[in-house]
């Protein structure tokens, strides 16, 4: 397996997401968006499971700092450039991606290693 995990520190599905992992002795990546973002070539994998609308948290603190609810955006653009706009947790393992606290799905994924 080889899960990454994109999130933040204060972020309570992204904590739970890494403690799943811990208690099940599996390894994984954590990539704190407070740090650093997501590559396109990152966002163009999870793309592929999710559309760009799902992934952009319109209900954060950060969507709402910014106010693009009442500006024209590029969707893309705005999550390439603050990644803090992101739902989290993103999971990916390999193809694989979730988004947001998915015990059931990471349980499959550990059955089929």
């Amino acid at each position: 397996m080889n899960i990454q995990i994109f999130g933040t520190k204060k972020c309570s599905d992204t904590r739970k997401a890494e403690r799943f992992f811990k208690e099940r002795n599996i390894q994984f990546h954590f990539r704190d968006l407070n740090e650093k973002g997501i590559s396109k070539g990152e966002l163009e994998n999870i793309k592929r499971v999710y559309g760009i609308e799902e992934l952009i948290d319109i209900e954060g603190k950060q969507y709402q700092k910014r106010n693009l609810k009442y500006i024209t955006h590029d969707i893309e653009n705005e999550l390439l450039e603050d990644a803090l706009l992101f739902k989290t947790p993103i999971i990916r393992n390999g193809k694989d991606v979730t988004l947001g606290y998915e015990p059931d799905i990471w349980k499959e994924w550990i059955e089929r290693k």
